[in-house]
């Protein structure tokens, strides 16, 4: 795998695991106002869509 590759492999976890973090903070904190509730929900939301073209670019690797 070239260095750029393993860089976007490396960035893929450390965005899931932000995204499993946000996830549990949102599901354990019910002192959030429901604004920010709501802009953490729309982050939460970018942040997979990101996940996902980071994975789609990753399963294109194997066809170079």
């Amino acid at each position: 795998m070239k260095p750029y590759q393993q860089r976007v492999v490396a960035e893929r976890a450390d965005l899931h695991e932000k995204i499993k973090r946000l996830g549990d903070f949102l599901g354990g904190n019910a002192e959030l106002s429901v604004a920010e509730r709501s802009r953490l929900l729309r982050q939460h939301g970018w942040m997979c869509g990101y996940l996902a073209v980071l994975g789609e670019r990753i399963a294109a690797f194997e066809g170079c």
